[in-house]
């Protein structure tokens, strides 16, 4: 944490840490063999082409022009209630999430989208961009999340059930934060005044703009809840069939490919670098004892399991504060979930918890990285409106949080029909 804060890359200050602490354990030759190992192994791992392909899908969406469409048929079917508009943001977040993956990508992409709609309507910036900010959130959750493909690779749990578990919990954090958007317009119908309704006619054509995206969803997710390919080859269908989707809207020239493309390499090779450092470090953690030294200190105190687990839950939303997301996943798991596995807890509802409980970071103040998201692109409206206008879904998190934790049957009932 010093090392980052000094402002050395996450990747590169797990990376030192765990070669140097490697070395005080194992000398410097096995040390330096063990990097040279890692770094192979790591860049070879045919489970890891996962994350490429599925990054290459979402950025072919985002080219594509999904998030209008998206948009602009959630806005036909809620834009003319109270709220409708908010909501209507709120929906076509977890519909562009279900198909991008990132929280920052969806949070950008939906602040240029859905903010001219709502100002024309006369809509609170504060409601206007709490929403996009809390709906951005969803894109580390509802998959095909790159944050899950890793979780899965680091603990050894299936991926596909990682998805599958993800699926209920993403659906109630939407339907959370349009339950968010309902009372704070019923309080106060200022925030939100009702648009103009749009012919029923009108509304089922603009569902054709999207039905593409869905059914390529419905495709990738379904193969692999039925088992019917790996996720691994549904990452492949899914970039494929989402470059055939951009390619029918004559939304891809050879310089856009270009710019995808090469977009989707920055990102891989982002991640595999703090992937590598990640698993240095967490040789180091694993060679020097922490995680059983961390579980017999828990033995010693007598606290009940879900005592412990509320005190993780807290570590990650204090770490939230100063990380994103990827990196708090690969500093952290490698440390509690050994902690969590042994205290009797499923490590598939544990990966969803984590990613929540992410989530809730990912707009929690002093630094919610979403609310800078959409503070770069809206620089005129301050951070203190934008918190503001985060508060009902923050309490709206909390409450499905606490329902996930003490209800896990929201996340294990559909993993638990998976073959």
């Amino acid at each position: 944490m010093v090392i980052m804060f000094v402002g050395v890359p996450i990747a590169f200050a797990m990376g030192l840490v765990g070669f140097f602490g490697l070395v005080s354990m194992i000398e410097l030759d096995p040390a330096l063999a063990m990097v040279a190992s890692v770094t192979m192994e790591t860049g070879l791992d045919y489970g890891l082409s996962v994350v490429p392909l599925f990054i290459l899908m979402g950025n072919f969406v985002t080219h594509a022009g999904l998030s209008d469409e998206l948009y602009a048929a959630s806005n036909a079917w809620l834009g003319h209630r109270r709220g409708g508009l908010a909501m209507a943001t709120a929906l076509a977040c977890g519909g562009f999430s279900a198909v991008c993956g990132s929280s920052l990508a969806t949070a950008a992409t939906m602040t240029k989208v859905t903010m001219p709609s709502m100002r024309k309507y006369g809509y609170a910036d504060s409601l206007a961009t709490g929403v996009i900010a809390a709906g951005g959130t969803l894109g580390i959750l509802i998959p095909p999340s790159v944050i899950l493909v890793i979780y899965g690779i680091m603990t050894q749990q299936d991926i596909g059930k990682l998805f599958a578990a993800g699926i209920i919990p993403g659906i109630l954090g939407v339907l959370g934060y349009m339950g968010a958007v309902w009372v704070v317009t019923t309080i106060n119908p200022e925030l939100g005044p009702k648009a103009e309704r749009v012919p029923m006619l009108q509304r089922f054509r603009l569902l054709k703009g999207i039905w593409g995206m869905v059914l390529l969803f419905v495709l990738v997710i379904g193969g692999i809840y039925l088992g019917v390919f790996t996720p691994t080859e549904a990452a492949g269908i899914g970039a494929s069939g989402a470059f055939l989707f951009a390619l029918g809207r004559k939304r891809i020239t050879w310089k856009t490919l270009y710019v995808v493309l090469v977009e989707s390499a920055q990102t891989t090779a982002m991640i595999f670098f703090i992937l590598i450092g990640a698993i240095l470090f967490s040789d180091f953690v694993n060679i020097a004892g922490m995680p059983d030294d961390l579980a017999n200190f828990v033995e010693t105190l007598g606290w009940p399991s879900i005592a412990v687990l509320f005190a993780i839950l807290g570590v990650y939303l204090v770490l939230g504060a100063v990380l994103e997301s990827l990196s708090m996943i690969l500093l952290t798991v490698p440390i509690f979930y050994p902690i969590v596995e042994g205290l009797g807890f499923d490590l598939i509802w544990f990966g969803v918890i984590v990613v929540v409980v992410t989530e809730i970071s990912l707009i929690t103040p002093p630094i919610g990285l979403n609310v800078f998201v959409i503070r770069s692109v809206l620089p005129e409206v301050p951070l203190k409106t934008i918190f503001k206008g985060i508060i009902p879904f923050l309490i709206a998190d909390v409450i499905r949080l606490a329902l996930l934790v003490f209800v896990p049957w929201f996340v294990l009932v559909l993993p638990s029909y998976m073959p």
